[in-house]
């Protein structure tokens, strides 16, 4: 089980529930700093609420890190799967993230399905099994980053969320993709390989040429295409971003956005996509965010 606070009898006080909180913006600040300094720039009543939904999904997508093997980290997925659903209270009431997570949706009446959706599509990082397409793989992204975003849109304004699809759809895509790239090594070296097969057979490859650790033509060629993707996933979310207007002004989760085409140009230039995990500096993506930001509030599209 993850840290845990004193457990109440039946939801959490409100003394409880401060204390999850907190949790979960400690955690956020650790270990998902992009997401973590984003969150600074929404109305300060709706901070932690971001922070919980992040903490969350930093818990689901961290599975893969916390357990030896996949039965353990279903298992681990499936109690998430109960928590939203909302079975086990005087457990939850004990686990400061899902104490966090449940209060959060139901102020906001955020949907189950997305919140589930988010937690089952996490299975496909306990094993080494190859995303077999491209459209696979946008389905992925959609039910994780993607799904994140859109329900942090709802925190933050449900009446403007209604909007928001394409820019959620689009954006968490290309996030997803950009994040999936900066850890290509990482990934590599424990079997994984997130490149979609179809997309590896048009450059003459496969999976296990994907996790060789031999860099050839082929694969960069591959690793190419995919930036390229994620550089149309980026375009059609900032035409989405354009077409809201004034309604984007609540851009706090969508700050990310702002690191992608960096990330990308330094992954681009990045020799031995083995070896180095590629991206802005941390000191850049914190200037990046604030500018954006910056843009945001003056009615301007921010990436």
């Amino acid at each position: 089980m993850p840290d845990e606070i004193t457990p109440v009898d039946g939801a959490p006080d409100d003394t409880v529930l401060a204390a999850a909180y907190a949790h979960c913006a400690e955690q956020v600040r650790a270990q998902d700093r992009d997401r973590f300094l984003s969150a600074l720039f929404a109305p300060e009543d709706k901070r932690r609420h971001l922070f919980a939904l992040y903490a969350f999904n930093l818990d689901v997508a961290r599975v893969r890190e916390v357990v030896r093997e996949a039965l353990p980290g279903e298992v681990r997925l499936a109690w998430w799967r109960e928590v939203i659903e909302g079975q086990g209270r005087g457990e939850v009431a004990g686990h400061p993230v899902a104490a966090a997570l449940l209060d959060t949706a139901e102020r906001f009446a955020l949907p189950r399905a997305s919140l589930t959706a988010l937690v089952d599509a996490r299975i496909f990082d306990l094993y080494d099994d190859p995303m077999p397409t491209v459209a696979d793989l946008e389905g992925y992204a959609g039910e994780t980053a993607s799904a994140l975003l859109q329900l942090s849109a709802l925190v933050l304004s449900p009446q403007a969320s209604a909007g928001t699809g394409d820019l959620s759809g689009h954006g968490g895509v290309a996030i997803a993709m950009t994040g999936l790239m900066r850890a290509f090594p990482i990934h590599a070296a424990r079997g994984q390989c997130y490149l979609p097969l179809d997309l590896l057979a048009r450059h003459g490859i496969g999976r296990d040429d994907a996790v060789s650790g031999k860099v050839s033509p082929q694969l960069l060629a591959a690793l190419a295409e995919f930036r390229a993707e994620a550089t149309r996933q980026l375009a059609a979310a900032r035409t989405a971003a354009e077409r809201l207007g004034p309604a984007a002004a609540s851009a706090a989760p969508y700050l990310p956005l702002a690191l992608v085409a960096g990330d990308l140009k330094a992954l681009a230039r990045a020799s031995d996509p083995f070896s180095t995990v590629a991206g802005l500096s941390p000191f850049r993506r914190q200037f990046a965010i604030w500018r954006a930001a910056r843009r945001a509030a003056a009615g301007k599209v921010w990436f």
